[in-house]
This record gives structure tokens, C-alpha cells and sequence, in this order.
């Protein structure tokens, strides 16, 4: 029977250890490895998403996770202060030098995993 509350979402990388490194020291989230040797990251809403090796591995082009924050500057400072470019779209987005995009639908500032994935933060 079809049961959707043990949903999860997933999405691949190149190098698992430089995921492990980056979802779990760089930006602090939960993560666990399971017993197919894949990531786990562990949200706060409780909910997982697996990350698994793929040897012909392309990133998303498109946003992959979200992170809803109350403070888009105080969140992208946070992470540029931890290494992470919160620019990548410099050339083709109407971003500031800080990498935020404002005033065209909620305020956000995207950012690449090591495998190339796009993640974001944004006003929630």
C-alpha cells in the first residue's frame, strides 16, 4: 500500500567524503552514513534526504535544497565566513556583490555543493 509518510528525497555527487564533509562540518547538518554507504542528511523538520555516489554524476541545474531563514545577509555572511561562494550566478542573475537577489519574488542567495548541486537560502 502506497503510504507517503516515510517519503525522502535524494540527489547524487561525485565524491561522497567531500559531501559528508561539506553538508555535515561546512554547513552542520545531521549525517549519518547508511548501510548502502550512502548519506543521510538528517532536517530539522525531521525529515531525511539520501545522498548517493554516482560515478557519471551531473549536477542539478536547479535548486536542489532550500533553506528557509529569517535573515537572508545574516545567513549569507554565516556562510561566507565558512568558505562557501554565495555567488555562482554573478554573471547571469541580478544578484548583489554578496551573491542575494532581492525584490523579484522572495529574497535569496543560491550556493554550489562540492559536486556542483545548487542549494539556497532564502526569507521564510
Amino acid at each position: 500500500m502506497f503510504d507517503p509518510t516515510n517519503a525522502f528525497s535524494g540527489f547524487s555527487v561525485n565524491d561522497i567524503d567531500a559531501a559528508r564533509k561539506f553538508y555535515g562540518e561546512t554547513l552542520g547538518l545531521t549525517v549519518t552514513d547508511n548501510e548502502m554507504g550512502f548519506l543521510e542528511l538528517q532536517l530539522g523538520s525531521g525529515a531525511k534526504v539520501l545522498v548517493y555516489p554516482k560515478p557519471d554524476h551531473e549536477p542539478a541545474t536547479f535548486t536542489i535544497m532550500n533553506f528557509a531563514v529569517p535573515d537572508v545577509d545574516a545567513a549569507v555572511d554565516d556562510l561566507r565566513q565558512r568558505g562557501v561562494d554565495t555567488n555562482p550566478y554573478a554573471a547571469s542573475m541580478p544578484t548583489d556583490e554578496k551573491g542575494i537577489m532581492r525584490n523579484m519574488g522572495p529574497t535569496i542567495a543560491w550556493f554550489l555543493d562540492p559536486a556542483g548541486n545548487v542549494l539556497s537560502v532564502l526569507q521564510g
